[in-house]
C-alpha cells in the first residue's frame, strides 16, 4: 500500500513512520499540511495518515481535511489526534476524515482500519486483463502473509505491487526506487535489478505466464497473459 504520511517531527511520528514502513507500505512523509496537500495532489496514494499530536494543532488540520479530500485522488485519509472525546473526533469525520483515532491509539487498530478502508475502496486501477490481475494481487497478498513457503524480501513486495498498479504498461525506473527504495535517498540502479532479477524467478514457479520485461532506457513492465 501506498502511504502518505503528514506529520510534524514529534517523538510519536517518528515511531509511527517506522512502524508504517516495517509493516510493509511504501511511505511517503510531509513534515507539514501544505506539503502534504501538494504531494497528494501530485502522486496517487492508497491512504492518506494525517497527525496532529501537538496540543491546538488539530484545529489547523481539520480546516485543510476538505482539501485532502478533493486533492488527494479517493485516497483514505485517516487522521490522528491527541485525547479527544467523542464530539471532537465526529468534527473529524463530518470534515472529511475516513477514521479518526484518539491517543491513546492502537497501531494495530490503525493498520487493520487502513486495510480495510483498501479493501472497502477496490482496486485503483482497472487497466489490464481483470483475471490476471486479481491473480497478482492474491499472490502478493500471500506473499505478505507468509502462506506460501517462499522467501520473499520486503523490497520484492513493494516491487510487485508497484508494478501491478499498471499492469501491461511500462513503469519508470525512478517510480519504482521511489515506491520501493524509499527509505532511501541514493540507489543504485544495479540494485533495481538484482531485485527485479530475483522476483522473476519467484514468480515464474508460482504464475509462468506472468512476465516482467525490461524496458529498454526507461525501466520495467508486468505483462499478463490475456483473459
Amino acid at each position: 500500500m501506498r502511504v502518505l504520511l503528514v506529520t510534524s517531527p514529534h517523538p510519536e511520528a517518528a515511531w509511527l513512520h517506522k512502524a508504517l514502513q516495517e509493516s510493509g507500505h511504501s511511505l511517503q512523509r510531509a513534515d507539514d499540511l501544505r506539503d502534504g496537500l501538494f504531494l497528494a495532489s501530485q502522486e496517487t496514494f492508497d491512504a492518506i495518515v494525517a497527525t496532529a499530536f501537538e496540543p491546538g494543532s488539530d484545529a489547523a488540520l481539520i480546516a485543510m481535511l476538505p482539501r485532502f479530500v478533493a486533492d488527494g485522488g479517493g485516497a483514505a485519509l485517516v487522521v490522528l489526534i491527541g485525547q479527544a472525546s467523542a464530539r471532537e473526533r465526529i468534527r473529524v469525520l463530518h470534515a472529511g476524515a475516513d477514521a479518526c483515532f484518539g491517543a491513546p491509539y492502537s497501531f494495530i487498530e490503525l493498520h487493520e482500519r487502513l486495510q480495510a478502508l483498501q479493501r472497502l475502496a477496490g482496486p485503483r486501477d482497472t487497466e489490464g486483463p481483470v483475471a490476471a490481475v486479481s491473480m497478482l494481487e492474491t499472490l502478493a497478498r500471500e506473499l505478505k502473509d507468509g502462506k506460501l513457503r517462499l522467501a520473499v524480501t520486503r523490497r520484492e513486495c513493494l516491487l510487485l505491487e508497484c508494478l501491478m498498479r499498471h499492469p501491461n504498461a511500462p513503469v519508470p525506473r525512478d517510480q519504482l526506487i521511489r515506491y520501493v527504495w524509499q527509505d532511501k535517498d541514493d540507489v543504485d540502479p544495479s540494485s533495481v535489478n538484482l531485485v527485479v532479477s530475483r522476483l522473476r524467478r519467484k514468480l515464474a514457479r508460482h504464475l509462468p505466464d506472468v512476465r516482467i520485461d525490461t524496458v529498454s532506457r526507461y525501466g520495467y513492465q508486468v505483462t499478463l497473459p490475456d483473459a
